[in-house]
C-alpha cells in the first residue's frame, strides 16, 4: 500500500467524524480505526497531524475533480464552459462532505492557517485551469488563477448555504461570477481595464476575514450570499 492510498483511506473514513469532532486528532484516530488500520498508521499517514489531514483533504478533492473531468468531452467545449464545469464538479465531489468542508474553513480561519488556506485555494484553481487545457506561462498564467480564485472562494461560501434543488442557485451564481471575470484576455490587453480587474483579485486580508466570519457563524444565510455577491 502506498502512502497516498493510506492517507486517502484514513481521510475518507475520518470525514464523517469531522462533522461531530471537527478537524481533530480524535476524528483522525477514529477514522484510522474505521479504515481498519493500526493506530500507528495515523502517524505514518499524517506526521504533521491535523494540518496534514486538512491539506490532504484539499488534495483529495482536487484529484477527485480531475478524475471526473477526464470523463467529460472537454475538447468540445469552450474555455468558459470547461471552467464552469470544473467548478461545478468540484462542488459535486464535496457535496457528501459539505460539513467537513465547512469545518475545514473554520480551521483555515485560524490566523496561523490563513496562508495555508490561500495556498490550497491556488492549487485548486490551478488544477481547474490545467483540466481546461491552459498552457499559458506568461503573466496571464497568474492572472487567470487569481481571477478564478475569486470565483471559487465566493462560490464556496454561496454553495455552503444553498438549499435550492440540485444547487441550481449555486450554478447560476457561478455563471454570473464567471461572466464577470472570464474575459481575462480583454482585461489584460487594455491598460484602461486594469483598475476594474483588480477588484476581482483575491485579497489575503479579505479571505481571512471571510473565513473568520464563517467559522464564527456570525452571518445568516442571506448576509452570506450578499457578501459573496459583492466580492
Amino acid at each position: 500500500m502506498t502512502i497516498d492510498t493510506l492517507r486517502d483511506e484514513i481521510l475518507v473514513a475520518s470525514l464523517p467524524n469531522v462533522v461531530f469532532d471537527g478537524w481533530s486528532l480524535q476524528s483522525l484516530r477514529d477514522g484510522t480505526q474505521m479504515a481498519g488500520h493500526e493506530p500507528s498508521a495515523l502517524l505514518r499517514a499524517f506526521p504533521g497531524g491535523v494540518t496534514d489531514a486538512v491539506e490532504h483533504f484539499a488534495d483529495w478533492a482536487d484529484r477527485q475533480m480531475l478524475d471526473r473531468l477526464e470523463a467529460q468531452p472537454l475538447a468540445e467545449m469552450k474555455v468558459r464552459e470547461r471552467i464552469s464545469l470544473a467548478v461545478r464538479t468540484y462542488f459535486e465531489v464535496l457535496e457528501p462532505y459539505r460539513e467537513a468542508k465547512r469545518r475545514q474553513l473554520s480551521y483555515l480561519a485560524l490566523p496561523q492557517n490563513v496562508a495555508l488556506g490561500l495556498r490550497l485555494l491556488y492549487r485548486t484553481v490551478d488544477a481547474m485551469w490545467f483540466a481546461a487545457g491552459d498552457t499559458s506561462t506568461d503573466h496571464n498564467h497568474y492572472t487567470k488563477r487569481a481571477l478564478l480564485a475569486a470565483v471559487v472562494s465566493s462560490s464556496t461560501f454561496y454553495w455552503l448555504d444553498d438549499k435550492s434543488d440540485g444547487h441550481a442557485e449555486t450554478r447560476a451564481f457561478i455563471d454570473r461570477r464567471l461572466a464577470d471575470v472570464m474575459a481575462v484576455g480583454k482585461a489584460t490587453s487594455s491598460v484602461g481595464k486594469i483598475g476594474s480587474m483588480l477588484n476581482f483579485l483575491p485579497n489575503p486580508l479579505r479571505f481571512a476575514r471571510q473565513l473568520r466570519q464563517r467559522s464564527a457563524g456570525a452571518q445568516a444565510s442571506n448576509a452570506t450570499i450578499h457578501m459573496a455577491e459583492n466580492i
